[in-house]
């Protein structure tokens, strides 16, 4: 839209400048070809030919005479010079006279200006609040899109959570015989890319309300009460028009919990977040107003934010389930041409994918699919584009490895899969590769995990394991001296799990039970002894998968020089 005003406004500045050029150049081009000697000025006026006179601040001035001719001579700028033309019976009139060939120029040039000076004073009070307008953000209704549950698949829990809101908005006085009071507010949480906004979207087309969405960041400014003033001008636009939806997404922008240190409270992202519990405390039941927002912290929001009367009802959008995958996938290949792929099994295969990453994964393989023009999406097309979402693209050009590099990487992988096939007999290696991928791994390893409800002490330690079967490997077949920093990522992950497994999750000796980052918000505590104790637990889960990797070494031989010669092993090559 700011484009398109940009383009328009190129109209008046091109009149502007045309008409000025115009009027410079007419206006020189009759003074020269009209103009005489002050002589003949003074012969006229004494021989009383003289009919007006215009008179201006201007060096020169027109005289018309009384047979209708017309010149310009240089003005003298007399006192006098009025007084005298008035007794021989002139006329003096003390402005410029325009032809019609200036006047159309000049008016042009006046209403092109008056417009360019209205936008540039418009820009100017705007930037000097430092606030746009709500019309100018993402403000509209869902109902022009056509969103509503028949777009969404899974989730059905928390779809079933919302229909009451969706019929309070269609039927308000249904709950109000009932005495009946309508949540205010409905935080959505969960992890990136389950549909949060979706739901929202959707829950505005099925009421056809209008939907406002706005994410958090839009109200953190610099300037102190900018972010509060977008706040009430995003409600009272909501409440211009009776009912509607509005949805705030990353609300922990603005409504995290609020520092008790602070002197004073003027600090920015308080004052928006005051603003929006006032205005959310300021609406009844009556208004039709519902506000929901996103967030994947639920514990980094303020209190205030969550207690009833402001966010009532708190829904969890969860990781998709098998079922629920199986639907997602068949919503989205359900306009795509495709033939020979089993939704059952990838609804299986893609364990842990959230709705967002199966649409990457669909739209991926439509992508190769089309790219090899293809008449349709096949299950190679899907197989290789679940290599590109998990892995990144494999590099076609691979003569910069050397046979050692390969070998190395072989083993790395090889362990990653020996270790999971012995600890997990139940999850699938999909595939090993040593290939390098332009996300930078040298290979990579990709297994199936089980849909599980919760992990156990045994499954984190076993996954530390998994994790740790790289590293292992390579001290195992080419020495300590010669590890090599392939392990990066696989230790990044294992610091993570472990910490988590020992500050957060309560399976450790040092903290017991307790929660490291719940006691730390009043305590001072001294991480040495956590740290000592993540360290010999590593140490000794590093010893432990070694130990399994020596007792299966002739299948780890044999399985990395089977991947060196292929490049490549799928599931029936690693049985």
């Amino acid at each position: 839209m700011n484009k398109l005003k940009k383009k328009y406004l190129l109209i008046p500045v091109l009149i502007a400048v045309l008409s000025l050029i115009y009027l410079i150049i007419v206006n020189k081009t009759i003074k020269v070809n009209n103009y005489k000697d002050y002589s003949q000025f003074v012969t006229d006026m004494n021989n009383n030919t003289i009919d007006k006179v215009y008179l201006s601040a201007q060096d020169s001035m027109k005289i018309k005479l009384k047979d209708g001719t017309e010149y310009f001579t240089d003005n003298p700028r007399s006192i006098t010079l009025k007084e005298d033309l008035l007794k021989v019976g002139a006329k003096v009139l003390e402005k410029d006279d325009l032809s019609l060939s200036q006047l159309i120029p000049s008016l042009l040039l006046g209403f092109s200006s008056l417009i360019l000076l209205s936008y540039f004073v418009k820009s100017v009070a705007t930037s000097g609040r430092g606030l746009k307008s709500v019309d100018s953000l993402d403000a509209k209704a869902a109902t022009d899109v056509k969103w509503d549950f028949n777009i969404m698949a899974g989730n059905e829990e928390a779809k079933e959570s919302v229909m009451d809101i969706v019929d309070y908005l269609k039927n308000p006085e249904k709950y109000s015989k009932y005495g009946a009071r309508m949540p205010k507010g409905i935080i959505l949480y969960g992890e990136p890319g389950t549909g949060k906004t979706l739901l929202a979207k959707a829950v505005a087309g099925e009421a056809n309300v209008p939907f406002y969405a706005m994410s958090g960041s839009d109200f953190v400014q610099v300037y102190v009460g900018v972010g509060a003033s977008r706040i009430r001008s995003l409600f009272k636009k909501a409440k211009s028009h009776g009912k509607a939806v509005i949805f705030i997404d990353e609300i922990d922008a603005i409504g995290k919990k609020r520092d008790s240190s602070k002197a004073g409270g003027s600090d920015e992202r308080d004052q928006t977040l005051n603003a929006l519990l006032t205005e959310m405390s300021g609406f009844n039941e009556h208004h039709g107003i519902i506000v929901m927002a996103a967030t994947n912290r639920l514990d980094m929001l303020d209190s205030a934010l969550l207690r009833p009367g402001r966010f009532d009802r708190h829904i969890e959008i969860t990781l998709p389930d098998v079922k629920a995958r199986e639907d997602i996938l068949n919503l989205h290949f359900k306009n795509k041409p495709y033939k020979n792929i089993n939704i059952k099994d990838w609804a299986k295969n893609t364990s842990l994918f959230s709705g967002a990453k199966l649409e990457n994964l669909v739209n991926e393989s439509a992508i190769l699919a089309c790219r090899e023009g293809s008449e349709f999406i096949t299950h190679e097309h899907l197989d290789k584009a679940f290599s590109i979402v998990l892995a990144g693209y494999e590099k076609v050009n691979k003569d910069f490895l050397d046979e050692k590099s390969k070998s190395i990487t072989a083993y790395h992988e090889i362990g990653h899969a020996l270790v999971t096939k012995k600890l997990f007999p139940k999850e699938k290696i999909s595939k090993v590769t040593i290939i390098p991928t332009t996300k930078g791994a040298g290979g990579y390893t990709l297994s199936i995990p089980e849909d599980t409800s919760y992990e156990s002490l045994t499954y984190l330690k076993n996954k530390i394991m998994v994790f740790l079967g790289g590293r292992a490997a390579e001290e195992i077949i080419f020495g300590k001296e010669h590890i090599t920093t392939g392990a990066y990522n696989d230790l990044k992950q294992c610091t993570t799990l472990m910490t988590n497994m020992l500050t957060e999750y309560g399976m450790g000796n040092s903290l017991g039970l307790l929660n490291l980052s719940s006691i730390q918000e009043r305590f001072n505590v001294s991480t040495s002894d956590i740290t000592m104790e993540c360290k010999e637990l590593l140490n000794d889960l590093y010893e432990k998968t070694k130990d399994l990797l020596i007792e299966n070494l002739d299948e780890l031989n044999t399985l990395s020089e089977k991947l060196l010669e292929k490049e490549t092993l799928y599931t029936k090559d690693l049985l």
